[in-house]
């Protein structure tokens, strides 16, 4: 029997992945699923489909671009989430900073370089109208790292999901001072070529179930309640980012694709 582990990050994006699992909705399907979390997001996602680690990951739709366009073998099966993600802008309590245009030549936070956290600072640069070239760098490998970063004054910003952060913020000594929202749908699903050429059947019937829970999802009664227990956010919370949150079925589209490459080509990234 095949395996298929999937990989993603531990946050509420995925609990639909984590409840067909752990409800044994893939029992039908002649492979053993099992779920991974990487904390160290889509860089580390990248590390562990290369490593085959992992054999399935729910990645940042511009990290995905970015690494394929890079030469590396992936295939993006199917977008995740529709909707953008909401990246929070957050500084120490203490900083001076008040405002995004104080970061302007500041060194933010990363996970690590190809990451979401990594490439969205250009996105907030080119929002802000920033040279590229002032753009500096201390890579903390994952969110945590990035707390004790900003603490120790080894870097002054950090971009993050916000839905995430918010429960850290005072513990972390953080101040939110703004959003940067992704100019694209922010999740897809994506597998090595290799690995797609050789389980196409498997890996499509697999999809169909984790489909199906998405489609449904919304209206299970219980489901702000799981949200906000497994993954410590406020039910307030939880109804904001669901109001505002659409998973999605389909293929991504060429153009949207291609729309994604300018800007990383923009940034000068790739070639």
């Amino acid at each position: 029997m095949q395996d298929i582990i999937i990989g993603g990050v531990p946050e509420h994006f995925n609990y639909p992945w984590i409840t067909c699992i752990e409800e044994n909705a893939f029992h039908h399907i002649d492979a053993k699923v099992s779920w991974k979390n990487c904390p160290g997001g889509t860089g580390e996602m990248i590390s562990e489909l290369k490593n085959e680690n992992i054999h399935l990951a729910v990645m940042l739709t511009e990290g995905s671009v970015n690494e394929i366009e890079s030469g590396t073998a992936f295939k993006i099966i199917q977008k995740y989430v529709e909707t953008p993600l909401i990246w929070g802008v957050y500084v120490n309590a203490d900083s001076d900073f008040t405002n995004i245009e104080d970061l302007n030549g500041k060194r933010a936070a990363i996970s690590r370089f190809k990451s979401g956290s990594h490439l969205m600072t250009y996105v907030l640069a080119e929002t802000y109208k920033w040279n590229f070239d002032d753009i500096d760098f201390k890579e903390c490998t994952h969110l945590h790292g990035a707390f004790e970063s900003l603490k120790a004054k080894t870097s002054d910003y950090l971009l993050w999901e916000s839905f995430t952060t918010k429960p850290y913020l005072e513990a972390n000594n953080l101040r939110h001072i703004g959003n940067c929202p992704t100019p694209w749908p922010c999740f897809v699903i994506v597998c090595k070529q290799s690995f797609y050429n050789s389980n196409t059947h498997v890996i499509n019937s697999l999809l169909d179930v984790l489909n199906s829970k998405t489609k449904s999802i919304k209206s299970e009664t219980d489901l702000e309640h799981q949200l906000s227990s497994r993954y410590n956010l406020e039910s307030d919370d939880i109804k904001a980012w669901l109001e505002i949150t659409q998973w999605s079925q389909d293929v991504l589209n060429q153009d949207v694709y291609n729309s994604i490459l300018t800007k990383i080509k923009n940034f000068g990234i790739i070639s």
